[in-house]
């Protein structure tokens, strides 16, 4: 017999942004206790939500967990019997701890010997028993960014509960959370149903709660509204960007979905497009309307949670509100106008970017410094361009505007550059240095933005490590990780041929002119903490671990060419025959220089044996064109070739006696040789690291 379980907690208002994966939580959790509970979920489990309520359904349940079989190991048999077949206290206690007789034991022949030996089965309890016992446990266990704690309840959960329904075939189970016991009666929309409702199955809950003004399904909500908001633009002759962000969080604002097309005064257009849309967007939760050539309209639609009797009404007071935000936003922009944007680096000194790396105003200092030497080796023509740049990027974190609208940041700096006549390349730079804004996000599309956003993120994490502000665990207040992956993603994607440890050690170089600190031991942090940002980042698509360590140990320092190592060495060792001989033969090699503290030099004429010869010759042979390959990035066939030194390699182990005990001279001679193979090698790869 199988069954169904529905579960809803009523709540007030949940936060847009945490209802997904709140839901996920609350859904994977489920799915876990049925497993370690033995409960078989034929059907699934499904989780829906609204603002006020989280939903999860299970269908066809098993109404009884699986029985459990035991089998237990006890002590040997001669252990446990004399030598006249009496029980011993090993007997007696292994019995006693299991909780059945002496007699009830049986034996058991292992490779090891006869032993005593349980087996037993426990019968599986009613599921409707067990659901009442996990349930209040997985709904308490689900993690939100911020949790409460109301009244004198000390349950902590992202909302008041105000009721949960729990029934499993059509009967309530019986269980206590937040101070609220479990029953079937719901409740729907606010304002358009108010009244509570009781519930007796799965169908009858979801046509009721329909019935209710309520869509608990998000991803109905969704199609509700982009349709609706479509149509209201329509009514101006306008169209929505894409932007499914929006759709999603006006979705998760409200239960029953309609829509209001408004407008504001044209004036308002003279208004940057991204001031209008942020005070939209990002404010108001509005949706921006364009003209069929993308420009903006002087309109909006609002979504409300309810269907109002007069349109009109609801479309006047979300005008004013806008009106209020737009206004401001105008009077914003007049006032900072009034003030050229570089006079606004000095009001920088008064704003402290961190109590013990200064100001912002040093801050931007240092990384203009940094910017400038690394502008000299990636962009040499633009050097003033780039410190133009960078000495302007952060002057707009004082202004009105992004006093008022702080996801502006970038953003005004590069309209008031524009509008002070500075030259393009620097005003798109000073937006474009923030980019991307979020993990996978949009890389910055300029290359002096670029050197300008790499210089300052890593003059941030170089700063931070070097106060002890590292992250631990999950904390991470200053986004170090994002800005670690950041930098990678940029210098791989210009391709620059820069040394990370040299950027590090220029950072930490400004920094210490300011701030007493520890330079190599903070270096070495530094360097270790994105290398394990890359190597997570690696992971994360999906490459073998030995094989991204192997890369990785072999050099991290050249960004730029670590994942092209790693993809042709994962292409090498699929389609090489003799991919892992010839590891292991390298391995040999890292394995008999661990100790060697000391790099010698090589005497061809102090070879002795043919081996050596053939090696030699061969290593001086692959030598040349290896680092031909390597210089222009074909690993590939730099691998290629160095196969050519497997059975040279081989033949010398088999036939050469590296630590000569009695010749000092011969034995570094030859130790000199395998070094010389290392090195090479560890261009591409480190391949003791290789579980081979």
């Amino acid at each position: 017999m199988v069954a169904e379980l529905l579960l809803e907690i009523g709540t007030e208002e949940i936060p847009a942004g945490y209802l997904k994966k709140g839901l996920k939580d609350l859904q994977s959790l489920t799915e876990k206790a049925f497993e370690e509970n033995r409960i078989e979920l034929a059907g699934g489990i499904y989780t829906y939500g609204t603002p006020r309520r989280l939903v999860l359904i299970g269908k066809a349940i098993a109404e009884t967990q699986e029985d459990l079989v035991q089998e237990i190991t006890g002590p040997p048999l001669r252990v446990a019997y004399d030598a006249e077949g009496h029980p011993t206290k090993a007997a007696f206690g292994f019995a006693k701890k299991q909780g059945v007789a002496v007699d009830d034991l049986k034996s058991i022949k292992t490779e090891k010997g006869e032993y005593l030996f349980l087996k037993r089965t426990i019968p599986g309890r009613p599921t409707r028993e067990i659901l009442a016992e996990i349930l209040p446990v997985i709904i308490s266990a689900v993690t939100w960014p911020k949790s409460m704690r109301w009244g004198s309840v000390g349950v902590p959960f992202v909302r008041p509960v105000h009721w949960i329904v729990g029934l499993f075939n059509g009967v309530v189970l019986p269980f206590e959370f937040a101070g609220i016991t479990s029953g079937r009666v719901s409740e729907g929309h606010r304002f358009m149903a108010p009244e509570p409702f009781e519930v007796y199955s799965v169908d009858d809950y979801l046509k009721q709660i329909e019935r209710a003004f309520v869509v608990i399904e998000q991803a109905e909500r969704e199609r509700i509204v982009l349709d609706i908001a479509t149509k209201e633009a329509e009514k101006v002759e306008g169209t929505l960007p894409e932007d499914s962000e929006l759709v999603s969080t006006v979705a998760n604002l409200v239960e029953y979905p309609s829509a209001v097309c408004g407008g504001f005064d044209s004036k308002f257009l003279a208004l940057p497009d991204p001031v209008l849309i942020t005070a939209m967007r990002k404010h108001q939760k509005y949706f921006a309307v364009y003209d069929r050539e993308g420009r903006l309209l002087p309109n909006f639609v609002a979504v409300n949670n309810t269907m109002t009797r007069d349109a009109s009404v609801v479309q006047k007071g979300h005008e004013r509100v806008l009106r209020a935000r737009l206004s401001d936003a105008a009077f914003f922009m007049k006032e900072d106008r009034k003030q050229p944007l570089m006079n606004r680096l000095e009001d920088l000194k008064r704003v402290i970017y961190q109590a013990d790396l200064g100001t912002s105003f040093a801050k931007a200092q240092r990384f203009e410094n940094l910017s400038r030497e690394l502008g000299e080796i990636v962009l040499p023509g633009e050097i003033e361009n780039v410190a133009l740049a960078a000495r302007l990027c952060k002057c707009d974190l004082v202004t009105q505007m992004v006093g008022e609208f702080p996801s502006l940041q970038g953003v005004m700096g590069k309209e008031y550059a524009e509008l002070e006549e500075y030259p393009e390349k620097v005003s798109v730079a000073i937006e474009e240095h923030y980019l991307p804004l979020k993990a996978g996000g949009k890389l910055p599309g300029s290359v002096i933005g670029a050197i300008v956003g790499v210089a300052d993120r890593i003059d941030t994490i170089a700063g931070c490590f070097a106060v002890g502000l590292e992250p631990t665990g999950s904390a991470d207040p200053f986004a170090l990780r994002r800005h670690a992956i950041a930098i990678i993603r940029i210098i791989e994607s210009k391709g620059w041929e820069i040394s990370l440890s040299w950027l590090v050690e220029r950072a930490l170089f400004y920094l210490k002119q300011e701030i007493d600190f520890p330079v190599k031991k903070t270096c070495a942090g530094v360097m270790a903490f994105v290398r394990e940002r890359y190597k997570n980042l690696l992971l994360g698509e999906g490459y073998e671990p030995d094989l991204v360590e192997a890369v990785m140990s072999a050099g991290f320092d050249k960004i730029h060419r670590l994942r092209p190592r790693v993809v042709q060495l994962k292409q090498f060792s699929a389609e090489s025959k003799d991919f892992d001989l010839l590891a292991f033969t390298f391995k040999r090699v890292t394995n008999i220089l661990k100790k060697e503290k000391d790099v010698f030099d090589v005497d061809p004429g102090l070879f002795q044996d043919h081996e050596e010869t053939v090696l030699w010759e061969t290593f001086e042979d692959v030598r040349g064109s290896v680092n031909e390959m390597l210089e222009g990035g074909l690993f590939f066939q730099a691998l290629e070739r160095m196969a050519e030194l497997r059975k040279p390699v081989d033949l010398f182990f088999d036939g050469v006696e590296v630590m000569v005990k009695d010749n000092e001279v011969l034995r570094k001679n030859r130790i000199g040789l395998l070094q010389q193979i290392e090195a090479l090698v560890l261009l591409v790869a480190d391949f003791s690291k290789f579980s081979i």
